[in-house]
């Protein structure tokens, strides 16, 4: 009974994850969104010694691109009793592929949270309004205008009186208003992202990865069990939030013999048979590569690289800040690429994969044009020099690594050029793979 809480669909790989979009890849993880929430909150003069930053961190699809949201929370109980009329004037948004973060002012303040009292308070506000109601997790999001709510997840037993926990619905709560309703799972507005947890998900995975062939199976002979890895990530598809974990099994290797996609809206679940390195050892590849400035690895997302899978991951310093990125192919990891950009780091991938045979390059959305330089600069950023182009006729500007395109220092004002390019996550900027 406890193997049949999840179905299990078999995913395809190239069907169901579409090429990587850059412009759409979460780079942050939640304790640096946090770090970055705070500094933001810093320079907001008026209301920094009132309110400040709370946990309450969802990541949410917002106008197609992810972002991790919170509300802001009373400093104390008297600064609750000084602001209370007004309640709580703004949340934090951070948008995870910029690191860029923004206050969000309202018209009318928060008036109902977890940092709210008596009456106001969101647990006992829920809790007088449906009495019997199992609420498990409690997620801020916001809607498509930007409207702050508060979901609240309704649990049920499905296996004898306690057994088999899973969710049956969800409280909408309107952060500002208070107004409230009770969906049934199979209603949850689109727009909602997170109704199932990632610990819940994951343990109704395990249920069907080690008792579908029995109970005593599980436990003495162990064969065909498996589990899912110990860490997570997130991942945007279809306007929907999904968790992603590694499959190992229940011997505990350093290798995974697939992965898992779930749904945190409907719980649908896909599997792909893909074996390759386990998310930890990715982890360390990747650390390996930048040992010497003692760098550490966020928890590797999943991302579609020309049909190959492969590991995408962030390092960071010992401020919690994002200073490299790398990139691990799942089926073949001894290929680790990083770069201090995103497009640096896929071109020094692309090569070693075109080293080992493996031609991605060929599949990556590319464009070409031509034109006669209009003006051409050069900056040196982290000790790399790029060379900066403007086309005349053309508003873009084109980014060369003069390293990688030793030709380009020939190039003066007024020279006809064609670039082969690639968008980057700064609009109107490309990033230059090819120069004739």
């Amino acid at each position: 009974a406890y193997s049949s809480t999840m179905k299990i669909n078999q995913g395809v790989f190239e069907e169901d994850i579409e090429e990587a979009d850059f412009n759409k890849i979460p780079i942050l993880d939640s304790n640096s969104a946090a770090i970055i929430a705070e500094r933001e909150m810093g320079t907001l003069a008026d209301i920094v010694s009132q309110y400040e930053v709370s946990s309450y961190f969802s990541q949410i699809n917002y106008n197609g691109k992810p972002y991790r949201v919170s509300p802001l929370r009373y400093g104390s109980v008297v600064k609750w009793i000084a602001n209370r009329s007004s309640g709580i004037p703004a949340y934090i948004l951070i948008d995870m592929t910029t690191q860029d973060a923004e206050c969000i002012r309202l018209d009318e303040g928060i008036k109902f949270s977890p940092s709210e009292y008596f009456g106001r308070d969101l647990m006992r506000f829920v809790r007088f309004r449906y009495p019997t109601a199992m609420i498990r997790g409690t997620y801020f999001e916001i809607d498509d205008e930007g409207t702050p709510y508060w979901i609240c997840s309704v649990t049920d037993h499905t296996i004898g009186l306690f057994g088999g926990t899973d969710i049956k619905g969800a409280i909408m709560v309107n952060a500002v208003t208070g107004e409230n309703i009770y969906y049934d799972i199979a209603d949850i507005p689109q727009w909602i992202d997170k109704v199932y947890d990632a610990e819940l998900l994951m343990q109704q995975y395990d249920y069907y990865g080690t008792l579908s062939n029995g109970y005593i199976n599980s436990v003495f002979s162990q064969k065909n069990c498996f589990k899912t890895t110990e860490g997570y990530n997130y991942i945007a598809l279809n306007d929907d939030v999904w968790v992603y974990t590694g499959v190992t099994s229940v011997g505990g290797d350093e290798s995974n013999v697939g992965f898992v996609l779930m749904n945190q809206r409907t719980k649908e679940t896909n599997y792909y048979a893909i074996a390759g390195a386990e998310e930890f050892s990715a982890m360390s590849s990747a650390e390996g590569q930048v040992q010497h400035l003692g760098y550490t690895a966020t928890f590797p997302l999943l991302i579609n690289v020309g049909g190959e899978p492969t590991y995408f991951l962030a390092l960071k310093d010992s401020a919690g800040l994002v200073k490299k990125y790398a990139m691990v192919n799942i089926q073949k990891y001894q290929i680790v690429a990083t770069g201090d950009t995103v497009n640096e780091c896929m071109n020094e991938y692309e090569r070693l994969m075109d080293g080992n045979g493996i031609g991605i390059s060929e599949t990556a959305d590319k464009l070409t044009v031509s034109g006669l330089v209009a003006d051409i600069r050069d900056i040196v950023i982290d000790g790399n020099t790029y060379i900066y182009v403007t086309l005349g006729g053309d508003t873009g500007i084109y980014s060369v690594k003069a390293g990688d395109h030793i030709n380009m220092l020939k190039k003066k004002i007024g020279d006809s050029i064609t670039f082969e390019y690639i968008s980057t996550l700064t609009e109107g900027v490309y990033s230059v793979t090819k120069v004739e």
